[in-house]
C-alpha cells in the first residue's frame, strides 16, 4: 500500500516561510533552521520534527544564550536549552475579513519609532523591536499629533500576511480605532494579492470576540514558546552562504 503524501500547509511553518521568501534579507540562517535578525523580531524557524542537529544549528545561529520564540507545534528543546515562557495561542485566517482603507490612518516609518515603541511598551501587543517596522507596512492613528492607535504586518509567508501589533493608547480604547486599522492593514495585504491571518494569545478572549466579530476564523491552536540556548555553542561559525 502506498502511503499518501502529508504536504505541510504554509502556515504551518510560517516563520520559515517567510524567512526563506519575502524576508529573506531579514533572516539568518543555517541548515534548517532560521531567525529574524534580532533588532527586527525575536521569532525563529524549525522543522516541524526538529532533530538534535537543527536544534544546534538554531543555537549556532542565536549564539551563546540568544534568546528565540518559536511558535507552532510544542517541541522540546534538549538539554542546556532554557524555557524561559510558554503559552497557548490561536492562529486565525482572514480570508472572510472586510478591508477598506482608512482616511485617518497615516503610513508609519523611522522617525515614528520612538512613539511605536513608547505605545508598544504601553499597551503590550506583543513583541516589537527598533526594525520590527521592515517587516511589512504599519499604519497609525494620530489625535492631536500623538500616536494613539497602530496595527501592521508581521510574518509574510507566500499568500499570506500576518496583522500584528494591533494596539490602543488605553485612553482611547472603546472607540473602534483596532477595527479600522485592522481592515486599513487589511486593505493593504489584499491590494498586494494577500490574504490576511493573524494570532492571539488563548487567553485574550476579548481581542478573540473582536477578530471572529471582523471575519476571521479559527485555523488551529499554537504553541508560543520562548527559548534562550545553551551558553556554549559548540558549533562552527556561519558560512557567507549560511546568512541571509
Amino acid at each position: 500500500m502506498v502511503l499518501p503524501v502529508v504536504v505541510e500547509h504554509v502556515l504551518d511553518n510560517a516563520v520559515w516561510a517567510a524567512l526563506t521568501g519575502a524576508h529573506a534579507d531579514l533572516a539568518e540562517r543555517r541548515g534548517r533552521t532560521a531567525r529574524y535578525r534580532p533588532d527586527v523580531s525575536p521569532f525563529a524557524a524549525l522543522p516541524s520534527e526538529p532533530d538534535e542537529g537543527d536544534w544546534a544549528d538554531l543555537a549556532a545561529v542565536a549564539g551563546p544564550s540568544g534568546e528565540v520564540v518559536i511558535t507552532g507545534r510544542p517541541r522540546t528543546p534538549p538539554s542546556g536549552w532554557e524555557v524561559l515562557g510558554a503559552g497557548e495561542g490561536v492562529q486565525m485566517e482572514g480570508s472572510a475579513l472586510e478591508v477598506r482603507p482608512d482616511p485617518e490612518a497615516v503610513l508609519l516609518g523611522a522617525a515614528d519609532v520612538p512613539e511605536m515603541l513608547d505605545l508598544v511598551a504601553r499597551t503590550r501587543p506583543g513583541p516589537f523591536e527598533p526594525n520590527t517596522r521592515l517587516m511589512g507596512t504599519y499604519l497609525g492613528i494620530r489625535d492631536g499629533g500623538a500616536l494613539v492607535a497602530m496595527a501592521g504586518e508581521r510574518v509574510r509567508p507566500p499568500g499570506w500576511s500576518e496583522i500584528s501589533a494591533v494596539c490602543t493608547d488605553p485612553a482611547y480604547q472603546g472607540r473602534g480605532l483596532a477595527s479600522r486599522l485592522l481592515r486599513a492593514v487589511g486593505a493593504v495585504i489584499r491590494e498586494r494579492g494577500d490574504v490576511p491571518f493573524l494570532h492571539a494569545a488563548g487567553s485574550n478572549t476579548t481581542a478573540i470576540r473582536l477578530y471572529e466579530h471582523l471575519g476571521f476564523t479559527l485555523r488551529r491552536r499554537v504553541q508560543f514558546a520562548a527559548l534562550r540556548t545553551p551558553a556554549s555553542v559548540a558549533a562552527k561559525p556561519l558560512s557567507r552562504n549560511e546568512v541571509a
